[in-house]
């Protein structure tokens, strides 16, 4: 089953609207079209507000989330994000989307957003899904993992700042989208964070907490760790 692109629109709107309480702090006033950083000596958290009689239709429209993302990397998975970076005039409001392609077996890898929670609809194929609970407090007890199959149609939500993925299990292209309750809900990747820093993390210090020999913690940190968006 595959929905259209038109009715993947109007289910997106309202999805988003359904997120309208976002974590980010409520905006004093209509809007707050962004400018970008580059043009200012000071960075402040979030932008720098476009004179509101400067403002035009074109500072709220992106175009192009129709087209698939380039899979033709080593995680099979491409990200196109919307967020204030993209579309300036998301600045303040509190929300922003992402669309996920993915070819087949391709992986988001484990990832966290530090700043949104995200909903997940999937539109094609088949995905497994899942997020893993922070610590819990009886250190007796394990971090909780959470997964669920997905198909076409299906929406998770992933809680904010938890470690999640998504991963292709079907033999075919999969799209989704994710609506996130920040203007700029930041990514970790985990395996770039920890192996792939630069300077690269002291390698004792992770052969410790990985609690292997230090040889696979440099042969890790020698790989080629890269973003799928």
């Amino acid at each position: 089953m595959k929905m259209s692109f038109g009715l993947c629109s109007i289910f997106l709107v309202f999805w988003l609207a359904s997120i309208a309480y976002a974590s980010d702090p409520s905006q004093l006033q209509d809007f707050c079209v962004a400018v970008p950083d580059s043009k200012n000596a000071v960075f402040v958290n979030g932008k720098f507000c476009k004179n509101p009689n400067m403002v035009v239709a074109d500072d709220f429209l992106y175009q192009g989330l129709n087209k698939a993302g380039n899979t033709s990397n080593q995680l099979g998975s491409f990200v196109t994000p919307v967020n204030v970076n993209q579309l300036e005039g998301l600045n303040t409001l509190g929300v922003s989307m992402a669309r996920l392609d993915f070819a087949p077996y391709g992986i988001n890898p484990p990832h966290t957003h530090p700043r949104a929670t995200e909903a997940f609809l999937l539109l094609e194929g088949t995905l497994y899904v899942g997020f893993v609970t922070s610590n819990p407090a009886d250190p007796a007890q394990k971090n909780k993992l959470f997964t669920k199959y997905l198909h076409p149609g299906d929406v998770f939500v992933f809680p904010q700042g938890l470690i999640h993925f998504q991963f292709n299990v079907g033999k075919t292209n999969a799209v989704a989208f994710a609506s996130f309750g920040s203007q700029n809900p930041g990514t970790i990747t985990v395996a770039n964070a920890v192996f792939g820093s630069d300077p690269k993390i002291n390698p004792d210090v992770l052969a410790k907490a990985f609690q292997v020999e230090k040889n696979i913690i440099d042969y890790l940190q020698a790989q080629f760790w890269s973003n799928n968006n």
